[in-house]
């Protein structure tokens, strides 16, 4: 698959690693702040974190949680939906709003939801959590979402006409290669992930499931954690980064509030492609095409 069809331009892609706290409404409108810094830097795609409006965990999401259905929510309803879509217009950029509990008002059902905007405010795309963060790991951490959350059940890819297909799904959905390989195989040619790995897990496998997604898909990667709070009752890893096509770690921030930036260029994957060829070299008649 030629680079032509995947990333039309060189394009500049801003992660920012927010520090969030209990007051919504400050954490929609530093997230404004960060945004337009962002944008002033000459980013064109913007990703905030993981439950960026709010604090993370299932005590928090029931209290936090908006109303986002039937679209466009009024402002009462959401006003992290309204916050959102005017950042980008204000900003001019593709924004992945990092992601926000969700309550389905008919089913009374809640997700951890990703709203992606486009630079004139419009409502581009809606991806609700697939795989739900259920873990156990005996005297480090527990961690149930499913507990509050139902999961999404779509892949989620969003056309950005002057650039192309990026894929967005939310922080455990990383570490199922499925989701990531159907959304290249469909011509994407970035992956984003708000995510908030912990301190437990983020050592061991935030880096390496950026990179991991990256070479199997010989695509860019991007992972957007919240900022370092020890204060906080769940205290996210940080360290969002930016891999390349040949799973080069680009840029990795550490575990304080701040920005990173690289330049994505659609040459890099038509590179990577050419030079290791497993687009061409998949054998289907062994085993079946997950993206069929």
């Amino acid at each position: 698959m030629s680079s032509n069809t995947l990333l039309k331009k060189p394009v500049k892609l801003a992660l920012i690693q927010l520090a969030s706290g209990s007051d919504k409404a400050a954490n929609l409108s530093h997230a404004r702040d960060k945004v337009l810094e962002a944008a002033s830097a000459g980013a064109k795609i913007v990703v905030l974190p993981e439950c960026f409006n709010s604090p993370y965990g299932c005590q928090f999401f029931p209290k936090y949680a908006e109303a986002i259905l039937p679209s466009p929510p009024s402002a009462e309803a959401s006003p992290s939906f309204h916050a959102l879509s005017s950042m980008a217009k204000e900003a001019k950029v593709y924004l992945v709003g990092g992601s926000i509990p969700e309550l389905e008002p008919e089913s009374k059902k809640y997700y951890n939801t990703s709203l992606t905007f486009s630079p004139s405010g419009d409502l581009l795309a809606t991806h609700r959590k697939v795989h739900l963060f259920d873990i156990d790991i005996p005297g480090k951490i527990t961690f149930k979402e499913s507990e509050v959350l139902s999961p999404g059940n779509q892949i989620t890819i969003v056309d950005l006409p002057e650039y192309g297909k990026i894929a967005v799904a939310i922080c455990y959905d990383i570490r199922f290669p499925e989701l990531a390989m159907i959304a290249a195989r469909k011509g994407c040619f970035a992956l984003m992930y708000p995510g908030a790995f912990n301190t437990t897990t983020g050592p061991l496998h935030w880096r390496l499931q950026g990179q991991a997604r990256a070479m199997d898909n010989q695509c860019y990667v991007a992972l957007c954690s919240p900022a370092r709070d020890m204060g906080a009752t769940y205290h996210a890893w940080g360290h969002s980064l930016i891999v390349d096509p040949m799973a080069e770690v680009l840029v990795e921030a550490d575990e304080s509030e701040q920005i990173v930036y690289a330049e994505l260029d659609g040459g890099k994957i038509d590179e990577t492609r050419k030079g290791i060829p497993i687009y061409t070299q998949r054998r289907f008649e062994v085993y079946p095409d997950v993206a069929a």
